[in-house]
């Protein structure tokens, strides 16, 4: 039984009345008590609020049409029933909410469609419950619209009865909204709080439940800060707990960031709690459920379950035993093989209309450790079964969560009863939204991680670190937190709100500073003035802040923007000094270049002068203080970005800018933190203290001050930018309604331009807007001044009327930015032809091209297809603007193509306007059967709703079309039949020449660019062709010659006999859905989808020769004449299947790179890395899955490099990877450098270790004691052993796959020697090999050197090294190094010997060297390019690949076994010479496809062979590296291929050479270093070997814009010592670090650094 809790003293009138109107569909028994709640049959949902209860019950009854017909209305009933909890019930927004509901009402019976819905109900309960409404209604002052309604609503029956049983104590006394006794505690709290229900002082509890994956931003403020307040009202207790329940995410570092941003926002919890602490109760309750048969094991898949849950399906185990499923459950608790397949789910409705409910998830097995319990449990608990659970349990009255959890109530509510549990009350609150910013902790770690912005406390994220290192104030963020309050009303806010508060925080109290601009100064020459100082106040009206010094003298300095203002014989007030009188203002090449003036401070006349800030000009007593001042815009462009956007598509990444300014003297002595007001410049807040003359570095270090905006919106980006007005953003119709949004004003009011034509005054609508911007500016500055609440509720009043008769007049909602529309004014010179031609060509073009995205999203098309078809549109939208100067709009009328008088217009535009007409109503028609028939068949919901979004999609594109709403049934213009239509003739004509040129050069092989340029040519035509007709192009179309009388551009009209009524509906419908047919094949849709489509076709085809009696023919086929030449037939079908109508771009796939090399060189890199299937990423950060493609590559290496190691007599060998702690630490410099990157184990199973083991960063300190043991005497030497492995290094920020991991494998060899002769001749040696293994395979140059003492290897006595360089970044990698470590390690280790000649223990000399699969990355960075890999021939598992072309289906089948053959032949031809080779026979893929496929991967060669190659015993063969195509004989192939290979090596070392040796400088000063580095170059510079000086080398060139996204700052480090040194160190030289001068002992070549 369905039973309705209404509570007595507050009633849920609204949930009520839908009870009352579905009764005879859901039987619902009313029970009168103290909480409101609804039970179904499937267990209670709980208490929970009148419009969720009203939109439960509606969904029971689909068939009444309560909850809206469709999904549109769906959406404004929601928008309703969220204005209920918003707007209509928050004090402060009620009077705008009545005038806003007036306005809907005025044209409208009912607030949703044509009959009466939920949301008349549930707004109908909400003003009949609302004292102020009833105060209104009995004083007479209800708007009348309005009042009609809520009479009309009352007469209702269902209505009258439900009201006559209201209970006697929840009777309401009216009383006026402004009455002080009802507002003293909102007006106490700040903000928009509403009443907690059952709360009780000194009882409430409430919690903030974070999880510890990341920064707090001011969303989780606005939690903190909500639960904190209703904490303080009720004098109740506050609990801070972490939702640890996912393992995976939790992070411990995290929570002490939390804790401390919570002591920042000065929120104190009472008790301090994690969801884990509760895991052993919660896993009894699961149990519970288990047992009492209210929860099973699921073994299903994740996807599978998850498209049940959709279909609502019962799931294979939902029925098992209770047995089976303790079972199961045991399997899980082990973390079992078995039980990590399966789920915990709570049993409770997949019939439900809440998806919710569907027996969802409550139990995962997850066999991983957990922050805080370790590996006790291998089961963790989902937060939705935890939370209703741990709030019980932890006492939590009121757990308040936001609107987006409000369908998952019932399910918090089930858990409760079905275990008995006590129940809190649940409170939702709108999430805090803002614009132009991202919320989600995934986005705002993406920025973080690739290097967008500087770190989580950039002053760009929304995080509470940033923004307060931004210079909001705690108070400010607490004061704007708490304004929201508790409304439901889902909204985006601007940033201008946050800081406007922060303002009136920071204006009262902060000292006031001046700067001038350093790049344009001008100087001021006062006569009469000699140098003196006087105090002035740091703030004009806070003598609390204090004084500060002003100096003032013979000559001053200001801004050159200043200077251009002044005028000759006028006083100008000086700030904080006085007026001068301006004598003369000097100018050159049109600019300042100095004034004379005079003192005139005896007047003190201010009002009309010119104000300007100044600075004395002395070094002595008044010195300039550097300054910088940064500026930050948006981190998002966008201001709310739509569900289908990629954030990334719109990061500002022009966001910081910086001035250079000269700042007083007073700036010296800001702290880190400090915030000033720069008179005339805005707010700052300091980020870097000023630091004196440095000798080292040449220059004092600026004082760094960032802008802090004001709330205004210029004050986001550059100083001076100017932003044009844009809407409010809001939800729905909230936008509309007074308060939803605030107009944006330019800074500086504009220049008047004159006029082109003057009408001698302003238009109605003109006159509207401009009273509409007075009046908000006055209901604005009534807010600022804190004006009486009356007074401001009547200007807004007006304010809402003004923006009533806006809509009256234009039909539209005022919006923030509205102007005047163009098409409305009279031109004064009439655009161009060609202007208009362009912009008709490109609305077609957008037009057709907006049809192909809607098709594609319809059909759920792969996204790369969708992002490319969608980059076209954007880009034609572009050119539309760049024509028109206009946005383009839907429907927007297009200028006249030549433009003539009225009386004489063609009525060929008519023509066109009706054809489209005719061909949009068939599409409406015919999207309208295929939407019936999915309900009617009760397709899956998605299907439904993808066709139902192309059918309202069709609609608008009639609209906009016609100017009229679309209805079935309803008459349109015929089209006319007489117009010329030469046009489209000679557009068809060169359409199906250029499709044959298109067709020639395919079959040709042409080069893909000229095929590429020769398809854009035909898809510019086919837009042509619908710009002129109104259709799409189709290659059955019959051609029209010039001088006969053409058909009409439907489709329709081409038959011989056009069928009247029913027939020619039909006739209509049959060629959109073949349209909509062709479409789906074309696109390669589901193969269901073009089933279904085509059934539809069939049965209108059926219907229409039901209805005429004849065979439906197409248009041009089979009802012309007889006498048609056979031959044009067989053309016809030969370009069917070629010329696909509508199709995308050519080559849009996602098959290839999507970011390039030189724009985006990290997105790049690993787009190269994972679509040539080199490696795939893995769950631990810093770790990577190496694939065979991969994998081949350091084989070969291996190969090469472990042959030749073996000439030299060095042994294979493995060590174990663990290393004690004890070895590790004996060589204190070697760990020193190693620590950080050191993983230790700690833990065996529960069981802590006695003594922590690493897992090797290197292995010195692993073989060494056993060479101890090993050598003992003069014949044990030398020892040379060698191991390959892998390697852990854990520390390091922003992983690089194979550049920098944190494992990765690579060879180490150790060896020992009794002389030190033959350890350095072996350093160097084996520095060779390395040097051959980059040049000789992988075709990359090097640099040979030796490392500084900095740079050596910890513990050695010196290190050699090869150096690569990257042209992409400009940065150098360390490619390989050879180690000698002398005597140190033995030393440590006492491996010794005894020398044969002394009889003396000795110590042996050991060298260590390796090389990585870095080698690898440094490679793909040196060779690839924009289309993917470029392998060299000796590291390339696959050096030549074969493609069979030319395979069609009209090719014969002996002829297809042939060019089988032969290329099979090839390939054995190939092998047999030792070359790695592939015939990629592959049937179901292209050639081209193919062709991209193996270029991506990176093949050096690659061979087409097609039947006319081997009728020329030919083929042809495209290299890699250059693209160069090459036709070849079939004889020679054995011995032309493994020369050409050869070639390609060479030519890529060369190449690669080439870039390398153009970037390497010697440079003598640091002037000419500095503008090296940023010109990506390495430098040879003398250098005196210091460490000191190294490191301050690398700090004064750091700079502060990253050489890429995602990389970190870096200045230069010194990369080796080269071998080949450019030239002599002279006398009198000096090193290359300012202020040095030690005598440099040789070059160094510096430079960035992987």
């Amino acid at each position: 039984m369905t039973k309705l809790n209404v509570s007595k003293k507050c009633p849920a009138v609204g949930a009520l009345l839908t009870a009352g109107a579905v009764q005879g569909n859901v039987n619902i028994s009313v029970v009168w008590g103290e909480d409101t709640s609804y039970t179904m049959e499937g267990g209670s949902i709980g208490s929970t609020t009148p419009v969720g209860i009203a939109r439960c019950i509606a969904r029971q009854a689909p068939s009444l049409g309560l909850y809206g017909q469709d999904i549109l209305s769906q959406t404004e009933v929601d928008h309703w029933l969220s204005f209920c909890l918003g707007p209509l019930s928050c004090l402060s927004e009620f009077k705008s909410a009545i005038s806003y509901l007036d306005n809907v009402l005025k044209p409208v019976t009912y607030l949703v469609g044509k009959a009466i819905t939920i949301a008349d109900y549930c707004v109908f309960g909400s003003l009949n419950r609302n004292p102020h409404w009833l105060f209104m209604m009995e004083k007479s002052q209800a708007p009348s619209s309005l009042m009609r309604w809520y009479k009309m609503l009352s007469a209702l029956p269902e209505v009258k009865a439900v009201l006559q049983k209201l209970p006697s104590e929840s009777k309401l006394t009216p009383t006026a909204a402004g009455d002080p006794s009802k507002e003293k505690k909102e007006e106490s709290a700040g903000g928009k709080f509403v009443e907690l229900p059952g709360a009780e002082e000194g009882k409430v509890i409430v919690r903030f439940p974070p999880e510890a994956s990341g920064f707090l931003h001011v969303g989780h403020a606005k939690a903190a800060l909500l639960n904190n307040h209703y904490k303080e009202s009720f004098k109740g207790k506050l609990i801070m707990r972490f939702d640890d329940t996912n393992p995976a995410k939790e992070k411990e570092e995290y929570e002490e960031v939390i804790l401390e941003d919570l002591k920042m926002l000065q929120v104190k919890y009472d008790h301090f709690s994690r969801t884990s602490d509760h895991f052993e109760v919660i896993l009894k309750y699961c149990e519970k459920l288990l047992k009492e048969g209210k929860a099973y094991v699921d073994d299903t898949d994740a996807e599978t379950m998850k498209a049940e849950r959709e279909a609502k399906k019962d799931s294979k185990n939902r029925n098992n035993s209770v047995d089976q499923n303790l079972k199961m459950w045991e399997e899980m608790k082990k973390g079992s093989e078995k039980g990590v397949k399966c789920a915990v789910r709570a049993k409770i409705d997949m019939q439900s209309a809440n998806g919710c409910l569907r027996d969802p998830t409550i139990y995962r097995c997850k066999p991983e450790p957990h922050p805080a319990t370790g590996t006790k449990y291998k089961v963790y608990p989902t937060y939705d079964f935890a939370c209703p659970i741990v709030d019980s349990v932890e006492g939590v009255t009121h757990s308040l969560r936001t609107t987006e959890y409000m369908d998952r109530d019932d399910q918090f509510y089930w858990f409760i009863d079905a275990l008995g549990l006590r129940k809190p009350y649940i409170w939702a609150y709108a999430r805090l939204n803002l614009t132009n910013t991202v919320m989600s902790k995934r986005k705002l770690t993406w920025l973080v991680d690739e290097g967008v912005v500087d770190g989580w406390n950039d002053p760009r994220l929304p995080t509470v670190r940033g923004v307060l290192r931004r210079g909001l104030t705690v108070e400010a963020l607490k004061q704007f937190i708490v304004a929201q309050g508790s409304s439901r009303s889902v909204v985006f806010m601007e940033w201008d709100k946050i800081w406007a508060f922060n303002k009136k925080v920071l204006d009262p109290v902060v000292p006031r500073h001046t700067t001038v601009d350093k790049s344009y100064r001008v100087p001021v020459n006062v006569s009469g003035v000699q140098l003196a100082s006087h105090a002035a106040a740091r703030h004009p009206k806070n003598p609390e802040v204090g004084e500060k010094t002003v100096w003032t003298g013979p000559v001053l300095t200001i801004d050159g923007v200043d200077a251009e203002q002044l005028k000759e014989g006028e006083n100008a007030t000086f700030i904080n000094w006085g007026n001068l009188m301006i004598k003369k203002v000097n100018k050159a090449n049109n600019r300042v270049v100095s004034v004379d003036a005079e003192d005139n401070t005896s007047n003190k006349d201010f009002k009309k002068t010119l104000k300007l800030t100044w600075l004395c000009e002395n070094d002595d007593k008044s010195p300039f203080t550097p300054t910088l001042l940064v500026y930050y815009d948006h981190i998002i462009s966008k201001p709310i970005l739509d569900k289908d956007d990629d954030f990334k598509n719109f990061v500002n990444k022009d966001s910081k800018f910086e001035v250079e300014m000269l700042g007083d003297p007073e700036l010296k002595k800001l702290k880190k933190g400090d915030i000033v007001q720069i008179q005339r410049r805005g707010y700052f807040i300091c980020d870097v203290e000023y630091a004196p003359y440095d000798q080292s570095v040449g220059r004092a270090r600026p004082v760094v001050m960032l802008a802090i905006p004001d709330g205004t919106p210029n004050s986001y980006g550059p100083p001076g930018k100017t932003v044009s007005p844009s809407s409010a953003p809001g939800k729905g119709k909230e936008s509309s309604k007074a308060g939803g949004g605030k107009a944006k004003a330019t800074s500086t009011p504009a220049k008047a331009s004159p006029a082109t034509g003057s009408s001698g005054g302003q238009s109605g609508v003109e006159k509207i807007l401009n009273d509409i911007k007075s009046q908000g500016d006055k209901v604005r500055s009534l807010k600022e001044a804190k004006a009486d609440k009356a007074t401001v509720g009547e200007a807004v009043k007006v304010l809402l009327e003004l923006k009533g008769q806006y809509k009256a007049a234009t039909g539209e909602d005022w919006k923030p930015g509205a102007t005047v529309k163009q098409e409305s004014k009279v031109a004064a010179t009439p655009p161009s032809s060609n202007a208009n031609d362009n912009a008709v060509e490109l609305n077609a073009k957008i037009i057709a091209q907006g049809d192909i995205v809607r098709k594609l999203k319809a059909d759920k098309a792969d996204k790369s297809n969708i992002d490319a078809s969608v980059k076209i549109l954007l880009q034609l939208k572009g050119d539309f603007k760049s024509a028109t100067g206009k946005d383009w709009k839907p429907g927007m009328q297009m200028p006249e193509s030549n433009p003539a008088p009225a009386a004489q217009k063609s009525s060929s535009g008519e023509s066109s306007s009706s054809s489209v007409a005719v061909d949009l109503n068939a599409k409406v028609s015919a999207q309208g059967d295929v939407v019936r028939k999915l309900k009617g068949e009760k397709a899956d919901k998605s299907k439904i709703d993808a066709e139902v979004k192309i059918l309202l999609q069709l609609k608008a594109d009639f609209k906009a079309a016609t100017g009229l709403d679309w209805k079935p049934g309803m008459k349109l213009p015929e089209p006319e039949t007489n117009s010329p239509q030469t046009g489209s003739c000679d557009i068809d004509a060169k359409i199906r020449s250029q499709g044959d040129a298109v067709r020639k050069l395919k079959s040709e092989k042409a080069d893909k660019k000229e095929i590429d340029a020769a398809v854009k040519i035909l898809l510019a035509l086919k837009a042509d062709f619908k710009a002129a007709t109104g259709t799409d192009w189709k290659p059955d179309m019959a051609p029209k010659s010039a001088s006969s009388t053409p058909a009409v551009t439907t489709t329709k009209a081409a038959s011989p006999a056009k069928p009247d009524g029913r027939g020619a509906e039909l006739h209509d419908k049959i060629v959109a859905q073949g349209n909509i047919v062709r479409d789906l094949k074309s696109k390669k849709g589901d193969q269901a989808e073009i089933d279904a489509a085509v059934k539809i076709l069939l049965d209108l085809k059926g219907e229409y020769k039901t209805a005429t009696g004849e065979t439906w023919k197409p248009p041009g086929g089979g009802g012309g004449s007889s006498s048609k030449p056979k031959q044009d037939k067989k053309e016809k079908q030969k370009e069917k299947p070629k010329e696909k109508p509508s199709a995308p771009a050519a080559g849009v796939t996602r098959l290839g790179l999507e970011a390039k090399k030189e724009e985006n060189l990290p997105e790049w890199y690993a787009q190269v890395l994972t679509k040539s299937e080199m490696l795939d990423y893995y769950d631990v950060s810093g770790c990577y899955i190496l694939r065979p493609w991969s994998y081949a590559i350091w084989d070969f290496i291996k190969e090469f490099f472990d042959a030749e190691i073996k000439k030299l007599d060095v042994e294979n060998c493995y060590f174990p990877c663990f290393v004690s702690k004890a070895a590790l630490e004996k060589e204190e410099t070697h760990i020193e450098d190693f620590a950080p990157e050191v993983a230790w184990v700690t833990k065996s199973g529960n069981s802590e270790l006695a003594e922590p083991i690493a897992i090797r960063p290197t292995s010195e300190t692993v073989m060494y004691p056993a060479y101890a043991r090993w050598i003992q005497s003069y014949r044990d030497l030398p020892l040379k052993l060698n191991q390959w492995n892998n390697i852990v290094r854990w520390e390091f920020k922003h992983p690089q796959p194979f550049l920098r991991t944190r494992e990765f494998l690579w060879q180490e060899g150790h060896t020992a020697f009794a002389t030190l002769k033959e350890a350095e001749d072996e350093v160097m040696c084996i520095l060779n090999l390395y040097k051959r293994v980059f040049e000789e395979l992988l075709a990359v140059p090097v640099v040979q050197g030796r490392k500084t003492e900095k740079e050596k290897f910890a513990g050695g006595d010196f290190t050699t090294t090869i150096e690569a360089y990257i042209a992409a970044s400009g940065r150098a990698i360390q490619a390989g190094t050879s180690h000698h470590l002398g005597q140190n390690f033995s030393k440590m280790f006492e491996i010794t010997f005894e020398n044969p000649e002394t009889g003396e223990k000795q110590y042996v000399y050991q060298n260590s060297w390796g090389i990585t699969t870095r080698t690898i990355g440094c490679m793909v960075m040196v060779h690839a390019d924009n289309a993917g890999l470029v392998l060299p021939p000796r590291v390339a598992k696959i050096q030549v690949v074969v493609v069979p072309c030319g395979v069609t289906v009209n090719l014969k089948k002996e002829d297809r076994e042939a060019l089988y053959k032969e290329c099979e032949d090839f390939k054995s031809r190939l092998q047999a010479v030792g070359i790695r080779v592939k015939a990629d026979m592959r049937e179901n893929y292209s050639p081209g496809w193919k062709f991209n496929h193996w270029e991506l991967k990176g093949v050096p060669i690659r061979v087409e062979i097609g039947p006319k190659d081997m009728k020329a015993s030919q083929y042809v063969l495209v290299r890699r590296d250059t693209g160069e195509k090459i036709v070849m004989k079939r004889a020679g192939v054995e011995d032309d291929i493994p020369a050409l290979l050869d070639t390609i090596q060479s030519c890529m070392l060369a190449k690669a050479r080439t870039e390398m040796t153009d970037h390497i400088r010697v440079v003598e000063n640091f002037d000419d270093f500095l503008k090296g580095l940023d010109e990506k170059c390495l430098l040879q510079s003398p250098f005196c070997g210091a460490v000191p000086c190294e490191d301050e080398i690398k700090e004064l060139s750091k700079k502060d814009a990253d050489l890429e996204p995602g990389a970190p700052s870096m200045g230069a480090k010194s990369l080796c010592v080269p071998f080949k040194q450019p030239g002599q160190i002279k006398p009198g030289m000096k090193c290359i670090k300012p202020g040095c001068n030690a005598t440099p002992i040789s070059y160094c070549m510096f430079g960035r650094s992987y």
